[in-house]
């Protein structure tokens, strides 16, 4: 035992020493101070001769510094210790082009090939380093020639990412489609390497090369691999009907899974794109072999339906409503179903009473404490939209006593500082508030954060604090739907409190609510006034891309929408909008969609 802390007491102290000189030459190497970089990496590998990574960074340091004989003798000494190691062929062969020597270095790297292949462990160090200095076709002569040799070598995922580099899309596919064939695992991973060429123009070059190879290969070989693979392709270019087609075809090969169908319903909804994604509704409805598969379609068509109808459309959806509950009972089993319909009726039918009474009706059910929860939350929601604000504090205290440890508390602690915000009780409000900023939901802390600088901005100059009073109520009307109302109350705060710290979120609620109205070109002024009078404050960002959104979406302008989507890039590159934001410019400029 003191052998042992004798031998830890004087090697810990050399390991850590090697460790920190190993970073500063790094240092030096990184901010161009060669000079010092070598003195170190010199005693580096004196002392650690078989550390290959010091070689090469002693080898590189000078390059950099044109010591290039210096770096010649030291890779041809160490070709002499037996095995050779062919990537010290691939080193040298550089060490020569740097010197415009191209014919030495040919030499040197045509002898790393033929030992790569002699010898296919070396194969992947040899391409790796081949790749390392942009030397991509004696890569993939390296990668070829090492799996004609030996059977067990796959290397289609390097020669698939190298003909991507060189802009050889069809091999790039081919290679990549190789690889998933012995081994699906690389699927996802594919995916995501296509995405970087694949566009949501159809007509491009590289949708259409990917379409015609996995087409052939389908005719050819009848996997469900390549319907997979063409229905992710045509998800990319919004092409869903025909996604919808592949997927069919999945279904009918494999059985009874209708995942991948109803994962391709959500992402129809999320576009938007309702008559599509009815059909497809209608086929799980229709295919489904259990009562909950089938409920869940009925659900997906009752979204649907609320996203298209108007308002006189409403008393037949409430039929739609009640006919599937009488086939499926109002019982537990449908209380999802009914969190929605409920919500229906108060949100969008008038119907509170009826609303709070058939959920107070569901809580006597036998639900798990999630069920529980989620029936309580849209009952303490509805509670807020009738301004019963008490009763609904009740309820989200309830809720993050019965599932403390889930993320629905935290949701139902933000509403208690909201419902406290409607109230004017922004003292409380803000209290919650500063415990949600540490919340682990992303999205509740930013929610949590921008409410709170929002009540402590306009808390400090206004004691009353009766311009954020009159903001809160605005807030609570727009939030009722009565739009109309919210506007004009916002007027109040923009007239009476002009100059005043709320002025800017004013502005930009009342912006928003004019494009619910479709008076876009009100919207419009507002978005610009916000940029021209608060450039530097938080909704800066929000205005220059709701304002961009508006532009491509509503007013057909998109020349505009780029120039202020490239001011977020530039801008803003910290905002939550600048993800979006690059990618709507790209779009719009005609690159690929990432």
């Amino acid at each position: 035992m003191r052998i042992l802390l004798f031998i830890l007491f004087f090697t810990v102290p050399i390991v850590s020493g090697y460790a920190q000189n190993e970073a500063l030459a790094k240092n030096y190497f990184e901010q161009g101070e060669y000079e010092k970089a070598l003195v170190i990496y010199d005693k580096l590998y004196d002392k650690n001769p078989n550390r290959l990574d010091f070689f090469f960074a002693l080898v590189e340091v000078n390059q950099q510094l044109e010591s290039f004989t210096v770096s010649q003798e030291l890779l041809q000494e160490k070709l002499n210790n037996r095995p050779v190691n062919p990537q010290l062929y691939v080193e040298l062969g550089y060490n020569y082009s740097l010197q415009k020597k191209d014919s030495l270095a040919n030499a040197n790297y045509d002898k790393a090939i033929e030992y790569a292949i002699e010898n296919t462990n070396y194969s992947y160090t040899v391409g790796k380093a081949f790749s390392k200095y942009s030397l991509l076709d004696y890569a993939i002569t390296t990668y070829e020639k090492a799996m004609e040799n030996d059977p067990n070598k796959d290397y289609n995922i390097q020669l698939a990412q190298i003909y991507g580099e060189q802009g050889k899309l069809e091999k790039m596919f081919s290679s990549y489609l190789d690889l998933i064939e012995k081994n699906p695992s690389y699927k996802a991973s594919a995916k995501r390497n296509f995405s970087s060429f694949i566009k949501e123009d159809a007509t491009t070059e590289a949708n259409t090369i990917l379409r015609k190879i996995l087409l052939k290969r389908l005719q050819s070989n009848p996997d469900i691999l390549y319907n997979d693979l063409l229905s992710w392709l045509f998800i990319q270019q919004k092409e869903f009907k025909k996604a919808f087609t592949q997927e069919k075809a999945i279904y009918k090969r494999t059985g009874e899974d209708l995942t991948g169908i109803a994962n391709l319903v959500l992402v129809t909804i999320a576009e938007e794109d309702y008559e599509n994604a009815t059909d497809i509704v209608n086929f799980i409805i229709e295919n489904s072999y259990t009562p909950d598969a089938k409920l869940q379609g009925h659900q997906y068509l009752m979204k649907i339906a609320l996203k298209t109808a108007s308002k006189k459309e409403y008393p037949e959806i409430e039929k739609q409503f009640e006919a599937i509950l009488a086939e499926f009972g109002s019982g537990s089993q449908t209380y999802a179903l009914q969190v929605d319909y409920n919500h229906f009726l108060a949100f969008n039918n008038e119907k509170k009473e009826e609303a709070i009474s058939n959920l107070k009706t569901l809580l006597k059910d036998r639900l798990t404490s999630f069920q529980e929860a989620r029936v309580k939350m849209e009952l303490a929601d509805i509670l807020v939209f009738d301004e019963k604000f008490n009763q609904a504090l009740i309820y989200y205290s309830q809720i993050q006593k019965k599932v403390k440890n889930d993320v629905l508390a935290q949701e139902a602690r933000f509403k208690v500082a909201k419902t406290s915000y409607y109230k004017g009780d922004f003292e409380w409000s803000q209290i919650q508030l500063d415990v949600l900023r540490k919340s682990a939901s992303q999205l509740i802390a930013n929610d949590a954060m921008e409410l709170s600088l929002m009540i402590r901005d306009n808390s400090l100059e206004d004691s009353t604090q009766t311009a954020l009073k009159k903001y809160a109520r605005a807030d609570l009307l727009a939030l009722q739907n009565k739009d109309t109302e919210a506007i004009t109350q916002l007027n109040d705060v923009l007239t009476n409190h002009k100059g005043e710290k709320i002025e800017d979120e004013a502005l930009l609620k009342q912006a928003q609510l004019f494009e619910k109205t479709k008076q876009f070109e009100k919207a419009e002024a507002n978005y610009n006034k916000l940029i021209e009078l608060y450039p530097d404050e938080i909704v800066a960002d929000d205005a220059y891309f709701k304002l961009a959104k508006l532009y491509e979406d509503k007013l057909a302008q998109p020349d505009k929408a780029k120039e202020l989507y490239e001011q977020i890039i530039y801008n803003f590159a910290d905002s939550i909008y600048f993800v979006e934001a690059r990618k709507r410019f790209r779009a719009l400029r005609g690159d690929a969609i990432n």
